[in-house]
């Protein structure tokens, strides 16, 4: 049987020599044979990619194929007979396709990566025959496709780059430049995005915001330098320019603040705090120099004042130490004892006693267990044992509320208090405050109510700071500054919620002048 324009020399199936296919020594075939001689030879010689005409595939040491590569096994890409239609005019592809032209990648538009939104982008997608494209994952192809579809980016709908990362693949050549020299990574690795620079990329999922709950937030644009001559004009000469520092403060967040202290020493040789100290009085110059110190300054040197002199704050030492995190605690008590020349457990141990000195030396360690998990076995376990401890003996075990309550995490707690309500039918503060008294059920309470809900506490806080004859300013001003970058928003929805008027009203009222319209910048807006 003979095919009308096949070259077939005399002799017949299998045909003699030149003939197809060639006799012992005929492969790469003789002159005459088939495919015919073209320039380069088959196979091209290694490292040729794309290869020459006539050169396909290419030799070991092109492109690539290690095991498992291109061309791929049955079901690789391009898949056999059914499999994945080639565009007119075969393999490769017409001129913009894939392989690429000289100059690099990515090709021109309409070849291969496809533009955003995925790979490939014909109206209504490309058709799909059976046993075709896309290949089964792990079925040897270039490389497999990922199970599930969806493609190797992360956009939806294909193989479109993840929004706003760059085009190409993960680690490779930015649009313009030359590729890099291939083999650049193992083929066929599902896990792999595709050809890169030879390393995988293993991008980590971002963590989930919560949101800024803050009411303060970075100024666009901020330059601590730009910023001090603010300061410092509004201090030079006769009298002081009030409107301008709280214009100035009250817009800055605490790290665009801190720096303005360094750049105003290195722009004028002076020290910040001294300056304003000496321009500004009363509780407006205690709020203005609280916001130029870092936050675990701030916190250290509010612990100083509430236990050094007569008479300790134990309200303050409690609302700081059961509200910070262990990095923030840590933090506090090395700045501590650099500053004061003492630790914070020796200043706590001489000022207080009894299990209120061991629940603060607890907190004070910093070592809070801060795992997200809760395992509601343990959580009613821990309920039985503070049940135990208190409202079922005679006296009160104090030592097993303070493991509990200094060592176990947050979220734990809040599990433990709920099983607690269901256990006794009475929330934990008000078994404390029957079993406890003095300084050590405050502390308790307190720590019970910061733990349960921070928000409602920070409340609480402000609304005894303001009610009644006179306002606890030390109090308002730590409160103000230390969470206005924190949950202010959710302090300010409990406020209104608890008391029926809102944080901004009642600060307002309370308060006045200078000092006032920077507490009002602080709080961020009325509810």
């Amino acid at each position: 049987m003979s095919y009308p324009g096949y070259p077939q020399q005399g002799g017949g199936y299998p045909p003699q020599q030149g003939a197809y296919p060639p006799q012992a020594g005929g492969y790469p075939p003789q002159a005459g044979g088939y495919p015919p001689q073209a320039g380069g030879g088959y196979p091209p010689q290694a490292g040729g990619y794309p290869p020459q005409a006539g050169g396909y595939p290419p030799q070991a040491g092109g492109y690539p194929p290690q095991a498992g590569g291109y061309p791929p096994a049955a079901g690789g890409y391009p898949p056999a007979a059914g499999g994945y239609p080639q565009q007119a005019g075969g393999y490769p592809s017409q001129a913009g396709g894939y392989p690429p032209a000289a100059g690099g990648y990515p090709p021109a538009a309409g070849g291969y990566p496809s533009q955003p939104g995925g790979y490939p982008a014909p109206a209504g997608g490309y058709p799909a025959p059976a046993g075709g494209f896309p290949p089964q994952a792990g079925a040897g192809g270039y490389p497999s496709m990922p199970p599930g579809g969806g493609g190797w980016g992360a956009a939806p709908g294909g193989h479109g780059a993840p929004a706003g990362a760059q085009q190409g693949y993960p680690g490779g050549p930015a649009p313009g430049q030359p590729m890099p020299n291939y083999p650049g990574a193992p083929a066929n690795t599902p896990s792999m995005p595709g050809y890169g620079s030879g390393v995988p990329s293993n991008p980590q999922a971002p963590a989930i915001s919560k949101g800024f709950r803050g009411s303060l937030k970075d100024f666009p644009g901020a330059d601590p330098l730009r910023d001090v001559e603010v300061l410092r004009k509004a201090m030079k000469g006769f009298g002081t320019d009030e409107n301008a520092i709280t214009e100035l403060l009250g817009s800055r967040s605490n790290k665009q603040r801190v720096p303005m202290v360094a750049a105003y020493k290195t722009t004028y040789g002076k020290d910040l705090a001294h300056d304003l100290k000496s321009e500004l009085t009363g509780n407006y110059e205690k709020l203005v120099l609280a916001l130029v110190k870092s936050p675990a300054h701030f916190d250290a040197s509010e612990l100083r004042e509430a236990i050094k002199g007569a008479g300790t704050d134990e309200a303050c030492l409690i609302e700081i130490l059961s509200s910070r995190s262990n990095a923030e605690i840590r933090e506090i008590t090395g700045i501590y004892k650099s500053d004061y020349g003492k630790s914070l457990e020796d200043a706590i141990s001489s000022d207080t006693s009894g299990h209120f000195r061991r629940l603060l030396i607890s907190l004070s360690q910093g070592n809070r267990d801060e795992r997200e998990t809760v395992d509601v076995s343990i959580a009613k376990q821990d309920a039985q044992k503070l049940h135990a401890a208190g409202e079922n003996k005679v006296g009160t075990d104090e030592s097993q509320f303070n493991a509990i309550l200094c060592a176990r995490s947050k979220p734990h707690l809040r599990a433990v208090f709920h099983e607690y309500q269901k256990m006794c039918g009475r929330d934990i503060e008000k078994s404390i405050c029957r079993e406890m008294s003095g300084n050590v059920e405050s502390g308790m309470v307190a720590v019970v109510k910061c733990i349960k809900n921070t928000p409602a506490y920070f409340a609480e806080r402000l609304h005894k700071a303001m009610q009644g004859a006179g306002t606890k300013d030390t109090t308002l001003i730590r409160i103000m500054v230390t969470r206005c970058e924190v949950d202010m928003l959710d302090i300010r929805q409990a406020y209104v919620t608890t008391y029926g008027k809102s944080l901004y009203n009642h600060i307002s009222g309370d308060t006045s002048g200078d000092y006032k319209k920077l507490l009002l910048k602080l709080c961020g807006g009325n509810d």
